[in-house]
């Protein structure tokens, strides 16, 4: 399957005003040009203009391969958001154009990707010759462009490898692409379209926060929502995503199952909330094509980080791996979100390893469980760190967060998507019992994350996404915050499992015992350190 890179961006010189949009299609494997679009679109403003040179490229990439796997970058923090589905789309003039960007290709072979502005040098200098055009009465024109001559060759593209959001290998990846480039950054083109200055309280025109979020450019901020960037009513979405789902499993020997020990495996990403929606197609303008080229690497699919990555922290985490000093975490990453995660205390079904997933009788703790958790709130309460608590919704891990809670001072928020697995007519069954009553679907479910136990239960593909959804909200939700996720095992192990990026099968190689203790550091470059597992000292 062929890979292309669409680079795409749009300027107003008003915001709004005289407006242009500039596309160009590459190939991932060899970087070579394949195809640019670009068009004056009379007076619009930014947003739209980046929407218009997105869709225009999307579908000169659907021209040349229709059965392609596409990665789009773009410097427009706002469109890459909302095409992820992270944020929702609320202006008029914006949702059509959305809507018919996620038809294009089906979306589970698009991804996107913020990139600073400096690398979007191609694109932008497409943007200017069709503002330029229309500005002289004229078309742009194809045969007339020096875009391409006037840009640096673009490099080829080492698209992520798959993986749930925020998954290390995903991280990985980006961290062998910013060593690959820190040694020196495209040269800077010509001015680029122009933008509507900052808002005020924000940094200056151009320049980089601590995140590396370049600002000034659609007035876009680091809070995980966006400031109304459109004139008039129907402002763009400011709200992240829904919360998500979750569920629970059980210690059995050579195989996933019942209440204490379970398996999982690396989902597909959140569905996309703008995608799916169809609009009549705009005619594509301006393409021009170039000779064919051959295959290149695998593309990531959906598994993306939480946000766009921007390249310079990316540069800085490649520099502190390449040149360690105290640890793997940068200094100037700040600090990271740390995941604190709590198995509940034991509950009845527990001691017989019987399935207790999120669809079954929903026990409460026993007494011992109620003991484990008041001694892990009293190990908590000695370290003094965590800052918030959140629970999944069911029965054992609510009462487990409460008392551990009451003794740390805090409030429980709950996490839908922290709860265990429903293993439909498991629930409640010995891993024995469940290969006496049901041989031929659990050699199924072993085989396969995406096999459901007997009854309609959930997989274990999709408790990945869900639990992977819920970490990127909570991850957004407590930046820089020491969190308690008072949880099930198949939840654990999975963070754990994607932190490491750990293939499927080393679920089965985890011992987690009730009331234990793990944790997860995230970082603001997308990846992971893994600084505790399976903790029991505290029940001695």
């Amino acid at each position: 399957m062929r890979e292309f890179v669409v680079e795409a961006d749009g300027g107003s010189r008003g915001n709004p005003g005289p407006a242009g949009y500039g596309a160009v299609v590459s190939d991932a494997a060899t970087g070579e040009t394949l195809a640019e679009a670009a068009e004056y679109i009379g007076v619009a403003t930014n947003n739209v203009a980046e929407y218009r040179g997105l869709l225009a490229g999307l579908r000169a990439a659907r021209e040349l391969d229709p059965d392609a796997r596409v990665r789009v970058r773009m410097d427009s923090k706002l469109v890459v958001e909302q095409m992820s589905g992270r944020w929702k789309i609320k202006h008029p003039a914006m949702k059509p154009l959305a809507a018919q960007a996620a038809t294009v290709f089906p979306p589970d072979r698009v991804t996107y990707e913020w990139i600073p502005r400096e690398r979007n040098t191609h694109a932008d200098r497409l943007a200017n010759e069709a503002m330029d055009a229309g500005r002289r009465g004229e078309s742009w024109s194809p045969a007339e462009s020096r875009a391409d001559l006037d840009t640096p060759p673009t490099a080829p593209v080492a698209l992520a490898p798959e993986g749930t959001p925020g998954d290390a290998t995903a991280g990985a990846a980006r961290v062998r692409e910013a060593l690959a480039s820190a040694g020196g950054a495209a040269a800077p083109g010509e001015p680029g379209p122009e933008r509507r200055p900052a808002a005020e309280g924000t940094a200056a025109a151009g320049a980089a926060d601590p995140a590396g979020t370049v600002r000034g450019r659609s007035t876009e901020d680091a809070s995980g929502e966006e400031p109304d960037t459109e004139p008039g009513p129907g402002a763009d979405d400011t709200e992240p995503g829904p919360r998500a789902d979750d569920t629970e499993a059980a210690d059995v020997q050579g195989g996933r199952g019942a209440e204490g020990d379970s398996g999982g495996a690396g989902g597909p990403a959140p569905t996309d909330r703008v995608r799916g929606r169809r609009a009549g197609e705009l005619p594509a303008t301006g393409v021009r094509a170039a000779g064919a080229s051959g295959e290149g690497p695998a593309d990531g699919g959906p598994g993306r980080p939480a946000g766009p990555a921007p390249a310079d922290a990316d540069r800085r985490a490649a520099q502190a791996v390449a040149t360690p000093s105290s640890g793997w975490a940068p200094a100037d990453m700040g600090t990271p979100a740390t995941f604190v995660l709590l198995r509940h205390g034991e509950t009845p079904l527990t001691p017989q390893k019987r399935f207790s997933g999120s669809g079954g009788s929903d026990p409460s703790l026993s007494d011992i469980g109620r003991e484990q958790a008041g001694k892990v709130a009293a190990a908590l309460a000695r370290r003094g760190t965590v800052q918030a608590v959140v629970a999944s919704p069911l029965a054992r891990t609510r009462e487990t967060a409460r008392i551990v809670a009451a003794r740390l001072g805090l409030d429980v928020a709950v996490e839908d998507g922290l709860r265990e697995t429903d293993f439909g007519a498991w629930e409640g069954l010995t891993f024995g019992e469940v290969r006496e009553r049901y041989p031929e679907d659990l050699d199924a479910w072993l085989a396969s994350p995406d096999a459901e136990p007997t009854g309609g239960g959930e997989s274990f593909a999709a408790t990945a996404a869900r639990v992977a959804e819920a970490r990127d909200r909570l991850l957004a939700e407590y930046r820089g915050r020491t969190v308690l996720l008072v949880t099930h095992v198949t939840p654990v192990k999975m963070m754990i499992r994607l932190a490491l990026g750990a293939p499927p099968e080393a679920l089965f190689r985890m011992e987690l015992s009730a009331a234990s203790l793990s944790a997860v550091a995230y970082y603001a470059d997308g990846n992971a350190s893994v600084r505790l597992f399976n903790d029991t000292s505290h029940l001695r």
